[in-house]
């Protein structure tokens, strides 16, 4: 029989009509598990949405800041030439200054957000789909609203898919539907369509710089102890204070850790700390103990 992840990743294809939050609930009480989400999708607003289970929980930080894609419906209050609109879009792409609205749980306080990509895929008449890749917390009613005014004619987003979160897009999706009818089939026997659908936490590293580990330095890492260099087999390019994936030789997820100096300063094998732990994942004495505590 196969087993069933205690923890890992779920990737929803979240409905319109219910929030974030009772999606969310509903997959815990599918699955009989601790979960979480990571990025808020208005009840009217369709598509990814990132179920974390058991103690992937603390992954939040990280998946909360990433990227995001969305494909939008924009209505536009007066005839614009689609030439126009495609030069408008282009004028948002870059940082843009934001407010939350009014109905929002945040403070509205002026934030800054990047508009990486700003595409308009169709339009027609007065309707446009737009594509827009941009910063976690961009709020993309609002950047509707704006280019309308920008053209002059007003604009109004009239629908909303996120199609991407982080690495997640809408092919690592499933479908309430989806989970419910693996849940029973792992009812009755047949848990692997159930193990498929839950994604180890080691699948965040494939979008976060990472180091590859030697044996011995894991456990000192499981107790909050910074990573030496010389404790280092491989790493990939990273500046300081990134973000970065720590993990075995075996490719197991030990911690996310914070890196304390560039890439380029510290070579594999080299004397001096590379990255602190932040949030660990992996027990201690998973791995043997490969460092002295100093006699008194």
């Amino acid at each position: 029989m196969t087993t069933i992840p205690e923890h890992g990743l779920l990737v929803l294809d979240k409905p319109r009509g219910p929030s974030s939050h009772q999606v969310t609930a509903w997959a815990g009480e599918i699955l009989g598990a601790r979960v979480g989400h990571a990025g808020t999708l208005d009840p009217g607003v369709s598509g990814v949405l990132v179920v974390m289970i058991g103690n992937a929980v603390r992954l939040a930080p990280i998946l909360l800041s990433e990227e995001k894609e969305y494909v939008a419906a924009i209505r536009l209050h007066g005839d614009v030439r689609e030439e126009s609109l495609r030069r408008a879009a282009a004028e948002f792409c870059g940082r843009i200054y934001q407010r939350p609205p009014r109905r929002s749980a945040v403070a509205r306080n002026l934030r800054i957000r990047t508009v990486k990509a700003l595409d308009v895929l169709e339009a027609s008449e007065r309707l446009a789909v737009l594509r827009i890749t941009c910063d976690a917390g961009t709020y993309i009613r609002s950047l509707c609203h704006h280019l309308g005014l920008a053209l002059g004619c007003g604009a109004h987003m009239q629908e909303l898919r996120r199609v991407r979160s982080g690495i997640f897009s809408e092919e690592h999706a499933h479908t309430l539907h989806d989970l419910k009818d693996a849940a029973v089939c792992a009812g009755h026997g047949n848990s692997r369509h159930l193990a498929e659908m839950i994604l180890p936490p080691e699948t965040i590293a494939g979008g976060l710089p990472s180091l590859v580990i030697r044996d011995t330095a894991v456990d000192a890492l499981c107790h909050g102890a910074a990573l030496a260099g010389v404790g280092v087999i491989r790493q990939d390019a990273f500046v300081r204070g990134e973000a970065v994936a720590v993990l075995t030789g075996k490719g197991q997820l030990v911690c996310i850790g914070e890196a304390i100096v560039s890439s380029t300063q510290v070579a594999p094998g080299q004397t001096g700390l590379v990255a602190a732990p932040r949030t660990v994942f992996m027990r201690p004495g998973a791995y043997p103990k490969g460092w002295k505590t100093k006699e008194k």
